[in-house]
């Protein structure tokens, strides 16, 4: 029985932007694999190309070369109506502002994906709660971002994340807004759905996850400077 395919694969991703007369080489040729089950940090300074990668990864932004295939499909094969649906279905997204509806509850702010896919009413809520619960914030469900910690945002903005069981959850800076004491829970609360078999990518500049994460890519002017393992202890499947 053959190996399934890695969830990310690029080959060769160039991305340039026209700015006037020249052309700004974002990304010069990236090539970056990642298996199902990966925890991955991606670090870089400002202005090396780690928002440009994030945003092709989540099929946000195409490539001006090279090729990307997830779960072994090309994405340039996929048309736009199917990138949104892959989006919806196989990406959750975890931003640093946390991007919460300011009028939705905590519960409604995680239905969303499934609202955009016409999931029933009943099983949206169901899942959601779900989610919740997962992140430990199943008390707070009613509650509204503005009646949240900092936190408890972040952990809604991951529920929302994991809601549709995606293959890949792309985080970027999901720390970067908060305190060390609440980024570490978020953090350990990252570590376990890698335990459980999710597959996540975070763009940070927060050393800790560098340090802490099973797998390191830096990125400099464009180009991956470094890419291996940190040391750290795998995340497995079932660990306490």
């Amino acid at each position: 029985m053959s190996a399934p395919p890695p969830v990310i694969e690029l080959r060769g991703i160039e991305k340039k932007y026209l700015s006037g007369r020249f052309a700004v080489e974002a990304l010069r040729g990236i090539d970056l694999r990642v298996d199902g089950g990966e925890l991955v940090a991606i670090m870089g300074p400002s202005g090396s190309g780690k928002t440009t990668l994030m945003e092709i990864l989540g099929c946000l932004l195409q490539p001006t070369g090279g090729k990307y295939l997830f779960k072994g499909q090309p994405i340039e094969s996929i048309p736009p109506d199917g990138l949104a649906r892959l989006r919806g279905e196989e990406i959750g997204f975890v931003f640093q502002s946390f991007n919460l509806l300011p009028r939705l509850s905590a519960a409604e702010n995680v239905e969303l994906p499934l609202t955009y896919r016409s999931v029933a009413r009943r099983e949206r809520r169901e899942r959601a709660a779900r989610a919740l619960e997962r992140v430990g914030l199943a008390a707070r469900a009613r509650h509204r971002p503005a009646e949240l910690s900092g936190g408890e945002r972040q952990r809604v903005a991951i529920a929302r994340a994991l809601v549709n069981t995606p293959s890949l959850i792309l985080a970027d800076e999901p720390t970067g807004n908060l305190d060390t004491q609440t980024g570490e829970s978020v953090l350990e609360l990252l570590f376990s759905l890698v335990r459980d078999g999710a597959t996540v990518v975070m763009v940070t500049h927060d050393p800790r996850i560098g340090e802490r994460a099973e797998r390191l890519v830096t990125i400099r002017d464009g180009l991956i400077d470094g890419d291996g393992a940190t040391g750290a202890a795998a995340p497995r499947r079932g660990a306490p």
